[in-house]
């Protein structure tokens, strides 16, 4: 890498100095970033989650599945869970003591899950993509050394990537590839562009021709996000930085997270000349340095948002959102495109990666 050299640049005058002094101090005082090439004029949404009267999940007619952390037959252990919106009515989907199941994603037709498992295999530990019923039955093994699955719009096929090492690792971007399973033939193809590299938490679009995906120190960028023909080879930066993008169901809007600290909206139109994301707004911000929020996802019907949210300092030294990364005091939260929001569970058990199941709530 070139090395290049700093030569200092003139001094500004008083006036500005003070001025420019003040504008960080302002961008670092409480919650919010400052992103001003994306900034809309739109009121700054609260940190504090809503009353119940503001934001009421008990009238969401949708499901929800996340992974969490808890103890399965007296061992400490990454299970998924299935809950009403409210968090009410949960259970156990996975109750596997020797498998940590995480990353979960429900396919459109709400009948399957994939997801992604940490387990021994020859007594070395390692990372495969799975899927299984809608209510934890009838597992099947896609891929060993695989991750970040994401489903068809027809549920007939699963994308995944593959780790970039034999090694296990936790690292979010460590992917080398694209790939689809067909699940009526088993089959397994690669990806046309087979120079995709450093690709996470994959989504495909509804209608089936693209791949928006967060891309991490490679394919030319530093982090980013990319829209990717599914049927060919060519890429375009959405020119939002940061990660954890998921699109509405009807192909509308996109959500994703520049930086732990505010979750950020858009208008995506994947019909130009090249993809675009306009109309880019913050949603739910937050206070402190202490706190993060990540790992949105849409609703079924576009009017609400789920995510994790909890301290920092959670993932004990290590970075909490990483899926297989611990995150004590992280839960659940629901909000609506006002920038209300509520937490829906409310244990701190490590509860991250939620995902909508297009299912009526139990209790109705």
């Amino acid at each position: 890498m070139e090395k290049r050299q700093y030569t200092p640049g003139p001094a500004l005058p008083p006036a500005k100095a003070v001025f420019l002094f003040a504008l960080i101090c302002a961008a670092f005082a409480g919650d919010r970033v400052i992103h001003t090439a994306h900034s809309q004029a739109a009121p700054t949404p609260a940190d504090a989650s809503s009353p119940q009267a503001e934001l009421n999940p008990q009238q969401i007619p949708f499901r929800i599945v996340y992974e969490t952390y808890r103890r399965t037959e007296g061992r400490g252990n990454w299970e998924l869970y299935m809950a009403d919106a409210d968090g009410s009515d949960r259970f156990n989907l996975t109750r596997t003591p020797d498998v940590h199941e995480m990353y979960p994603v429900v396919s459109p037709d709400a009948s399957k899950i994939c997801f992604v498992a940490d387990e021994l295999v020859n007594a070395t530990k390692i990372r495969s993509v799975y899927y299984m019923s809608i209510g934890g039955t009838d597992r099947v093994k896609v891929a060993e050394n695989a991750r970040q699955p994401c489903w068809s719009p027809d549920s007939k096929t699963i994308a995944y990537t593959k780790g970039e090492f034999d090694r296990y690792t936790t690292t979010d971007y460590a992917t080398k590839g694209l790939f689809f399973y067909n699940l009526q033939t088993g089959q397994h193809k690669q990806h046309p562009n087979k120079d995709l590299l450093h690709l996470y938490n994959i989504c495909w679009t509804p209608d089936g021709k693209w791949f928006i995906a967060t891309v991490h120190g490679a394919m030319g960028y530093k982090h980013t996000n990319l829209a990717i023909q599914a049927d060919g080879k060519k890429f375009f930066d959405l020119d939002i930085e940061g990660c954890r993008p998921d699109v509405t169901l009807d192909g509308a809007k996109i959500v994703w997270c520049p930086d732990e600290r505010a979750l950020w909206v858009g208008d995506l139109n994947l019909t130009a000349s090249g993809p675009q994301v306009t109309n880019k707004r913050i949603v739910f911000a937050r206070s402190g340095l202490g706190t993060f929020q990540q790992q949105a996802d849409w609703s079924p019907d576009g009017k609400f948002i789920a995510f994790g949210r909890g301290p920092k300092k959670g993932g004990a030294g290590h970075y909490p959102v990483a899926v297989g990364n611990p995150a004590k005091g992280w839960d659940i939260c629901v909000g609506n495109l006002d920038g209300k929001w509520v937490r829906v569970t409310t244990d701190g058990s490590h509860n991250k990666e939620p995902d909508w199941v297009p299912v009526p709530p139990l209790r109705r």
